[in-house]
């Protein structure tokens, strides 16, 4: 016999435990407050481009395990595409000068051993300086930890730190940041392939997850907004979407996978982050050169990280608050310079869009990290998921299914008790 479970937010997070619940026999209905699935990782027609582009450029990693089984799961795992070998091609365009970190296929860091494969003028003894991350503790700032200065941390340590914190990284948390050490740099280069979704998020992580979930019965209802819950001494009662009341039955499961704000609006009391930072991404409708590589870290300028997808070309700014209130005009050509630079273009200013999250992740500092609830709640019905919950990683795609995923599990884990 079917149980029933409502999915309150149909973001990455609220969908890989709705996947996840529909294949164990669970009866899924999802409900959306905005007019479409994905959250922040979405694709949208941009008329000022005149193409399909993402709301936000994400990488994903071959490590990332939770996220590529997710894919997997809904049969899109080839949309992620990347090199065979885990390479990154860096550029400073304060100097010109242009390298590559060749972490190879392996399950050791032994690249770290080869002079030709990692980061140039750098040796040995810099990498050893990263082991204190590995065991850092969740209060210990990035900055107390490892020395953030010098050839390595410039050309690695800050661009790969800075783009998972989303926060300048020696203000950062530690014991986030060794999470990331362990999971990439530590798990050679087996873990490090980077994937990116040529085709768009949604066609990728979003609409294939929808259509999977509709063929096994479920509900998905946008424009659908959870307003309050009504509470038993142990259990939600109901859900109150305003004109729309559900009560739920004896066995009914609620998993909410909504932002922390929304989240603290409907449980009062809830412990969730309260400090954000922003993201800048930039898309331009030209054509990549054909040597130009699909991912280039660039360092040295505004810039971060610069995509090629076809006739377009992207970039992201993490920690970006310093942006989000420049003239838009202003913005877009100081980029348009960047990539000039790094891609080795040249042009006027082709058409374009700035995307600007003023409230992309929560800061990924210590004292935001504790605020972090877990999935479980004082409602034995109730479950929490979304990146801002503790999932020991940062606001990532892949910290968030792995808290679909721990939510969905708590699900199962309830139903055979």
């Amino acid at each position: 016999m079917q149980k029933n479970v409502h999915i309150i937010g149909a973001g990455i997070s609220g969908l890989s435990a709705a996947v996840r619940l529909a294949g164990a026999n669970y009866k899924v209905h999802v409900h959306e407050a905005t007019q479409q699935a994905g959250g922040r990782c979405r694709s949208y027609f941009d008329a000022a481009t005149n193409l399909t582009i993402d709301n936000g450029n994400h990488l994903l990693l071959s490590g990332n395990r939770h996220a590529l089984a997710y894919a997997r799961s809904i049969g899109t795992e080839a949309g992620l595409v990347g090199p065979k070998r885990a390479q990154f091609p860096f550029v400073d365009i304060a100097t010109g000068r242009r390298w590559q970190l060749d972490l190879g296929d392996g399950r050791l860091p032994l690249w770290v051993l080869d002079p030709a494969r990692r980061v140039p003028d750098t040796g040995l003894l810099d990498y050893l300086k990263l082991a204190p991350l590995i065991w850092a503790g969740q209060s210990k700032l990035v900055g107390d930890t490892i020395p953030c200065e010098g050839t390595l941390y410039q050309r690695l340590v800050q661009p790969l730190l800075l783009a998972a914190l989303n926060v300048d990284p020696p203000e950062g948390s530690a014991g986030l940041a060794g999470a990331i050490v362990r999971e990439t740099l530590l798990a050679g280069g087996q873990a490090c392939r980077p994937l990116i979704a040529r085709e768009g998020l949604s066609a990728v992580l979003v609409e294939p997850a929808i259509r999977l979930l509709q063929a096994k019965g479920a509900s998905i209802q946008f424009g659908h907004e959870l307003r309050a819950f009504g509470k038993s001494a142990e259990r939600i009662s109901e859900l109150n979407f305003g004109d729309d009341v559900i009560a739920l039955g004896a066995d009914d499961m609620v998993v909410m996978a909504v932002p922390p704000r929304p989240a603290a609006a409907l449980l009062p009391g809830l412990k969730t982050p309260s400090k954000f930072r922003a993201i800048v991404n930039a898309h331009f409708r030209f054509d990549p050169p054909k040597d130009l590589p699909p991912i280039l870290g660039v360092v040295g300028g505004l810039v971060e990280w610069l995509f090629a997808f076809p006739q377009r070309l992207s970039i992201t700014i993490s920690g970006a608050d310093r942006l989000v209130d420049m003239p838009r005009e202003e913005l877009a050509q100081a980029i348009w310079r960047d990539i000039c630079k790094a891609g080795g273009v040249q042009g006027e200013l082709p058409p374009w869009q700035i995307v600007r999250e003023r409230r992309a992740t929560f800061e990924a500092t210590p004292e935001q990290n504790a605020l972090r609830p877990g999935a479980s709640t004082a409602w034995k019905n109730l479950f929490l998921a979304g990146d801002w919950t503790d999932t020991g990683l940062p606001a990532t795609i892949e910290g968030s299914v792995r808290s679909g995923d721990r939510a969905a599990d708590l699900v199962l884990a309830s139903r055979q008790a």
